[in-house]
């Protein structure tokens, strides 16, 4: 947008009528955490005034509070299994006008292809979709991803308008150790004069001063207060973090107090449609924390000016004469329930509602053929899942409920039945449901490299059947876990034959698969369709026996991602964070 100045001060001063004033409400006033009383005067996308005006059209919004729109800081849109307009379906009316979005699930599918295909896929909407460019692709040396970006790669993309900085740093050991290619995407970032976004779980001491120093400008990874506060008195910027798999809010609501809450702002990260439509969006995580006692002027400004400082949007984030006119009106600011919300001045969603069309994208598979063919492997047979060595224990990943984090649990190996000793819909091998102990394997499709990492997973609580999803962090190869080897295959079969998705199976018998042709990540479907089927499936996996507090498939979608500590499963194996090393799950 590009403000006529002329004509907006004219407006301002009250010598020509604004095209929309919004009447007689309480300004949240983000500087001076205050309501003021007065209009809001509204011209060709901006706010003009605020004071006593008239305009073409007057909206009375009488006992509401007028807010500035919401900015979710870090989130990826992939994660939602929505595609970009169906994202912003889902967002608009829960009051959000902007997110800071990471593509780097599409990327490491369909690389560079995959970056355009989102950025053209959020041109024209009432909800402006700004990027950070995937940092890690893939996100380690040992990831079998579909595509490798490198800084000469990223550079391209830094000329584009609503490309804002490099995406999280995960990969923080590499780093410290200076890898070169990654001091390079740092060094273009800057070069561009762009920011630098962080991914640190659990770094500390001169570790995390060599990481800030590098340049890295913020972290969302905080799981407690004392890791949140060491990265603050460093000079990082915290992004509080409550999505549908992580959920760190409660534990780091002593940011909200007013010592720290300037530096500091709110993201989902990771969210399910259902979620986004059932609980909230940003406005989720401002009531939960004026639910906790935390005051709500200093929620609104981490959900809204603070994100814009952060990320240099000096023309939105506050309901103020020269800002773009991304506004919202609450009732109160207890319940934070959204009435209104106007995305550039125009009213774009109503009581939960939206009210405006939005464009309507071709599918292009010939643009973007990387995006919608992005399977490359073999039928999979329930013989390529055993597990093959020897060992009196095994190694065991270790789910924790809210939280992403990972632990290794060491078990006896209870390997008892010998190779092809077996029938397919016994418990495989090493499964022992009574003690939570399942079995996970991790399959490579986009290169037909034909490898298999198997394994155990504790916390997840099945205890029939099989689910398979490609949704699987960061490289998005096809994971699946069970109780046998039968079913593990026919899920991650129907992931195959659908090129992406999620799939649920039990005693032979395919029992409920989402098509995700986007890059094995998207839905074509709409969003609350989405959720519909979303929930019919969370609610056949409680049925199996997915433990309560476990989301049945975000949280299975992390289960492979190695910059999360501590033990992660890789499609050659079991993978200890810490060092980047392969170690054997059965072991004497």
């Amino acid at each position: 947008m590009v403000k006529q100045i002329n004509e907006l001060i004219s407006v301002a001063s009250g010598e020509k009528k604004a095209d929309l004033v919004l009447k007689n409400g309480r300004i949240l006033n983000v500087f001076t955490k205050e309501l003021m009383n007065g209009d809001v005067a509204i011209f060709d996308g901006y706010i003009a005034g605020i004071g006593s005006y008239e305009g073409e059209e007057e909206i009375d919004v009488a006992g509401k509070i007028i807010c500035p729109g919401l900015i979710d800081a870090h989130v990826h849109i992939e994660s939602s299994m929505l595609s970009p307009e169906e994202f912003a379906k889902a967002v608009i009316p829960h009051g959000t006008t902007a997110v800071i979005n990471d593509p780097h699930e599409i990327a490491n599918v369909a690389g560079e292809d995959g970056i355009s295909y989102m950025i053209s896929r959020s041109k024209d909407l009432p909800l402006d979709l700004f990027y950070m460019l995937p940092s890690c692709v893939p996100a380690t040396p040992l990831d079998e991803s579909g595509a490798v970006l490198k800084a000469v790669d990223l550079d391209k993309f830094y000329k584009k308008e609503r490309v804002l900085g490099l995406a999280e740093l995960m990969d923080y050991n590499g780093t410290v150790r200076k890898d070169p290619e990654i001091l390079s995407k740092i060094e273009s970032a800057v070069a561009n004069g762009k920011i630098v976004d962080g991914h640190a779980p659990g770094l500390s001491g001169k570790e995390l001063n060599a990481y800030v120093s590098a340049g890295v400008g913020s972290d969302h990874e905080c799981s407690t207060f004392e890791e949140a506060l060491e990265k603050l008195t460093l000079g990082q910027w915290i992004m509080i973090r409550e999505g549908t798999a992580a959920k760190n809010l409660q534990k780091l609501l002593g940011l909200f107090d007013d010592r720290y809450f300037d530096r500091c702002m709110l993201v989902t990260d990771d969210m399910h449609p259902e979620d986004i439509i059932d609980t909230g969006h940003i406005d989720h995580l401002i009531r939960e924390a004026v639910r906790a006692g935390k005051n709500p002027y200093n929620a609104v400004r981490m959900a809204s000016y603070n994100a814009a400082a952060y990320f240099g949007l000096k023309d939105r984030g506050a309901v103020a004469p020269g800002y773009i006119a991304d506004i919202i009106v609450v009732a109160d600011l207890a319940k934070f329930e959204i009435d209104k919300v106007f995305k550039n001045g125009i009213l774009v969603a109503e009581n939960g509602e939206l009210c405006v069309d939005l464009p309507e994208y071709p599918r292009d598979e010939d643009r973007f053929k990387r995006v919608y063919h992005s399977f490359n492997l073999k039928e999979i047979a329930p013989e390529d899942l055993v597990l093959k060595g020897s060992g009196s224990k095994k190694r065991v990943i270790e789910l924790i409920p809210g939280e992403i984090l990972t632990e290794e649990f060491i078990a006896p190996s209870a390997m008892d039945v010998d190779e092809g000793d077996y029938k397919h819909f016994a418990p495989a091998p090493g499964v022992e449901t009574d003690k939570d102990i399942v079995k996970i394997a991790v399959i490579e499709r986009h290169k037909a490299t034909g490898h298999i990492g198997v394994g155990f997973v504790k916390g997840y609580g099945l205890q029939y059947g099989a689910i398979a999803s490609s949704v699987a962090h960061d490289s998005h190869n096809i994971i699946v876990v069970g109780t046998n080897d039968a079913d593990m295959a026919l899920a991650a079969n129907a992931i195959r034959d659908n090129e992406g998705g999620i799939a649920i199976a039990a005693d032979g018998k395919l029992l409920s698969v989402l098509p995700l042709p986007i890059g094995g990540l998207m839905s074509e479907l709409s969003a609350v369709e989405v959720k519909d089927k979303l929930t019919i499936m969370k609610e056949q996996a409680k049925r199996l026996g997915v433990s309560e507090g476990i989301d049945p498939f975000m949280t299975l979608g992390f289960a492979s991602l190695p910059v999360i500590p501590k033990v992660r499963m890789l499609t050659e194996g079991l993978v200890d964070v810490a060092t980047l090393k392969y170690f054997p799950v059965l072991f004497d």
